[in-house]
């Protein structure tokens, strides 16, 4: 009966380990290294506007900065988003803040329908954050 107790504990523990290490967070920019959960370490998905003249290519990657309720974050992306990906609209990046860098591995340009049903306050701050591409 101890060896099943005890396979059952380290069962239980790998298993939420696992569950823990799985969950991408939702945080806006400015609830990082503020709200339980966004913060270093974590897989995240971070939503925020893409700042005007902050889009750069260096060395293969894509940086840029994303700003959410006046604060800001530096993204890294190994990679070209592609699409409609550009300047002045809300993304959602999804990967780890190592340091003061979000180190993303995607980028979402569009919300999903699940994310916009259970966000509806924050993509629409979001979009009225957005600077205007035609008015520069």
């Amino acid at each position: 009966m101890a060896i099943i107790a005890l396979v059952l504990i380290v069962g239980a523990v790998i298993i939420s380990r696992f569950l823990t290490s799985a969950i991408d967070y939702y945080c806006n920019v400015d609830e990082i290294g503020v709200r339980d959960g966004c913060s270093s370490g974590r897989q995240l998905r971070v939503q925020g506007t893409v700042d005007k003249g902050s889009l750069a290519s260096v060395d293969g990657a894509t940086t840029f900065t994303l700003s959410f309720n006046k604060e800001t974050i530096h993204v890294i992306y190994s990679g070209q988003p592609g699409g409609i990906f550009q300047e002045c609209i809300p993304v959602v990046a999804q990967g780890r803040l190592v340091g003061e860098i979000f180190e993303a591995v995607r980028i979402e340009v569009k919300h999903s329908n699940e994310y916009s049903a259970a966000n509806k306050e924050r993509v629409a701050l979001a979009e009225a954050e957005a600077c205007s591409p035609a008015t520069g």
